[in-house]
């Protein structure tokens, strides 16, 4: 008899033949592109190549493109930012990651890294960069007024006090007065500055076409040509500080504050002159001036502190040295900054304006070269701090058009903090023409609230 053995617990065994074929037949569909299966949807070799056939939004890597870097636009600028009809404007751009740039509107693709443009009105560019990781955009506008600029050159500018400068600018267009900083980052003590400055405060026009204790009120100004005598000028107060002249400063010539048709005594105040030869490009300007005729020596003008600038040139004062005041308490030019009549009413001021406070601090930012106090507090404003009228601030339509060129000009060139003074105080040159009573009701509705500071760097402590 035989005895049957038990049969051995083995797993099922699948067919050598049938594997072979299930093997072959994953390697096909794998070759042809199928669909991924299996346990984590793992994608095949061909859709991991090849990535979204779709757009991406911006900053998405796409599908499949992990390691795709979203484009960057570091910058995008218009230099000038501000032109007149029929002149050009260079769009300039930093790009990274991008495989394709376009500019709006009616331009289309671009290659490189700058283009010139000539629009006939005020128009802003819109840069778009595309890549794989997605698009991004920035803007940059350029302004268009009637009157064709001439930056860094004032040999268009007429003669006499209060001369219409025809277009005239000083310094280049890419000089720190000269340049649009609408775009640029907000400080983050802004609070605190502004805070300082007056949060409910209104700004105020310290110009006008009136007058103030006998004198009319703003700082005027004289253009005259190389044919002007220079004189000597005598320095009471900084020397050391001082370009010692002689200057081509007329008998006659402008002083701020001084009473109108005076025959004797002298004015008070500031008592600045500021001189524009418009053949040599040269500003020449002083504080606490006194003619010929008030002095006693009656022989020549005489002045606290007395400065020589360039206005055709980024090298604003060659001759000061660090830490130099000039007719200004920041050691900056003062004519640069002042809101004039003809370009208010033009409706196109480009460039950056000067105002006051009651408060700053032992410091300085470049442009400014020189401060006026012993107050080490961060929240006060060193001298040369920017502030710029808020994007979200909205200019009213009902405003005159002096006053919506000022507001404009504020939220696209900004203000410098230029010396010590009354708060939200916005310097002017002194014309007949204003129209005091809508500048004062339409300029004091705009607060210190509205405004931010820009971005600080570079600021240079008192010792």
């Amino acid at each position: 008899m035989t005895t049957l053995l038990p049969r051995p617990n083995l797993p099922t065994a699948r067919p050598i033949w049938r594997t072979a074929l299930v093997v072959a037949l994953s390697a096909i569909v794998a070759a042809c592109g199928g669909g991924g299966g299996g346990s984590g949807g793992s994608t095949s070799a061909n859709s991991a190549a090849s990535g979204s056939s779709g757009s991406t939004s911006p900053g998405s890597s796409g599908t499949g493109g992990s390691n795709s870097t979203a484009p960057s636009i570091a910058s995008f600028t218009a230099s000038p930012s501000a032109i007149g009809l029929g002149q050009s404007a260079t769009l300039k751009w930093v790009v990274s990651d991008s495989s394709h740039l376009t500019l709006g509107p009616s331009v289309g693709s671009v290659t490189g890294t700058s283009l010139s443009v000539s629009p006939s009105q005020t128009t802003t560019y819109t840069l778009t960069a595309a890549g794989t990781g997605g698009q991004v955009t920035a803007t940059a506008t350029v302004t268009v007024g009637s009157v064709a600029l001439q930056y860094g050159s004032m040999a268009g500018a007429d003669l006499g006090v209060g001369a219409n400068l025809n277009g005239a600018l000083p310094f280049p267009s890419d000089n720190a007065w000269n340049t649009n900083i609408s775009q640029a980052q907000v400080d983050p003590n802004s609070a605190n500055l502004i805070a300082s400055i007056g949060l409910s405060t209104g700004l105020h026009p310290d110009f006008g076409s009136g007058t103030y204790n006998g004198g009319v009120i703003g700082i005027p100004y004289v253009v005259v040509s190389s044919a002007q005598a220079p004189v000597a000028i005598s320095i009471t107060a900084y020397p050391s500080q001082s370009d010692p002249g002689p200057f081509p400063v007329p008998a006659n010539a402008p002083i701020e504050g001084e009473p109108v048709n005076a025959a004797t005594g002298g004015p008070g105040g500031d008592m600045h002159v500021l001189v524009i030869d418009r053949d040599t490009n040269r500003l020449y300007e002083m504080w606490q001036s006194v003619p010929s005729h008030f002095n006693v020596a009656g022989s020549s003008w005489s002045a606290s502190s007395a400065a020589l600038f360039h206005l055709d040139s980024d090298n604003v004062r060659p001759t000061a040295g660090p830490d130099w005041t000039s007719a200004d308490a920041a050691g900056l030019p003062i004519f640069p900054g002042l809101v004039r009549y003809e370009e208010a009413s033009a409706g196109l001021i480009p460039h950056a304006l000067r105002f006051t406070v009651s408060q700053t601090r032992a410091a300085y930012l470049p442009p400014a070269d020189h401060y006026a106090s012993s107050n080490t507090s961060t929240n006060l404003p060193p001298m040369g701090m920017r502030v710029r009228l808020k994007a979200s601030y909205v200019i009213p339509a009902s405003f005159s058009t002096e006053s919506k060129a000022i507001l404009q000009a504020m939220k696209t060139y900004g203000m410098i903090v230029a010396d010590n003074g009354s708060n939200w105080y916005v310097s002017g040159a002194a014309d007949s023409r204003w129209n005091d009573s809508a500048l004062d009701s339409e300029l004091e509705q705009v607060q210190g609230s509205n405004f931010e500071v820009v971005l600080m760097t570079g600021i240079v402590n008192g010792q």
